[in-house]
This record gives C-alpha cells, structure tokens and sequence, in this order.
C-alpha cells in the first residue's frame, strides 16, 4: 500500500528533479598502438528522455479550487470520524496531493481518458493506503462503510454475488 503512494508523491512533486539527478555511468576505453588497454569509468548526467512529460503546475484558480476541495474533505472527515489535531493535518496533507493530482491529470490527459483514469485508480488506492496508515482501524472501517454507500462500492458480502431472481445458487436442488 506504501508503495503506490510513494510512486504517486514522486510522480507528482518532482519529477524534474529526478531527472535532473539521474546519472548514467559513462565508459571509455582506449586501445593506444603499443602498451595495455586503459579503461576508465566517469558519472555523467544521464541525457533527459525526449518523451518525458514535464511537471504540470495547476493555474492559481485551479490550486485555490483544490486546497479548498481539500479543506472541505478534511472538515467533513474529521466531523465524522471524530481525528484528532494531529490526525487532521496528516488526512488535510493526503487529501491535498491527493486533489492536486486529480487536477493535474485532468489537465493534462484531458484527450486521453483511459490514462486519466487510470491515474485518477492510482491516486485514489494511494490515498487510501495512506489513510489506513493515519487512522485508526476503527477510524478507517467507518470510513469505508460511508465510502462505500456513497459510491455504491460493494459491501464484501455484495461482491461474493447473489444469484439472480429466479435462478437459485447453484448448491440448493
């Protein structure tokens, strides 16, 4: 769960400095006419791939629009499941990055939907992981049971299936 959530913070809050850090081990060898052969090895800044995408910033309409998304999610969530102050800030830290990159990739991939949402799933598992990991088990079950009703989410004895009307489980005669 940690992991996805770290992938997305990296992904989002400075995928410029990765590259820009990123070295690539640069060999030479030189065969000179008489004597050995010289091998040496060299750090060089590895060259940025042409197709990377560069860090999109949300416009300041935007940002305010999802700092305040973000303080709204938070307030609703810590009324209903009772945070603490400390609990508070982290959930309006994840819920914060967690708005920012649905709004970045809404911008950016707006013509390619599939990716938007496969990125918007990604997002949402890591703020889910990092809730888990702020709140309490208690905290947590209560917030699945609302997200669950609210977004029509299965309940784990609704996902194992009821057959249909009329046709019976399999096991009965």
């Amino acid at each position: 769960m940690k992991t996805p959530l770290l992938a997305t913070l990296l992904l989002l809050s400075a995928p410029t400095l990765l590259l820009a850090q990123t070295t690539a081990t640069v060999k030479t060898k030189t065969k000179p006419a008489s004597g050995p052969v010289t091998k040496t090895k060299t750090a060089a800044p590895a060259a940025r791939p042409a197709a990377a995408p560069a860090k999109a910033t949300l416009p300041p309409a935007a940002e305010a629009q999802a700092e305040s998304r973000a303080n709204a999610l938070t307030a609703n969530m810590q009324k209903a499941l009772a945070l603490n102050p400390q609990q508070v800030e982290k959930v309006r830290q994840i819920n914060l990055i967690s708005v920012r990159g649905v709004e970045t990739a809404r911008l950016t991939y707006r013509q390619d939907v599939r990716k938007m949402a496969s990125i918007v799933d990604d997002i949402g598992q890591s703020r889910l992981g990092a809730l888990k990991d702020v709140l309490t088990p208690a905290q947590f079950d209560k917030y699945q049971r609302k997200r669950e009703e609210k977004m029509g989410v299965p309940s784990g004895q609704a996902a194992q299936g009821t057959p249909a009307p009329g046709l019976g489980s399999r096991y009965e005669e």
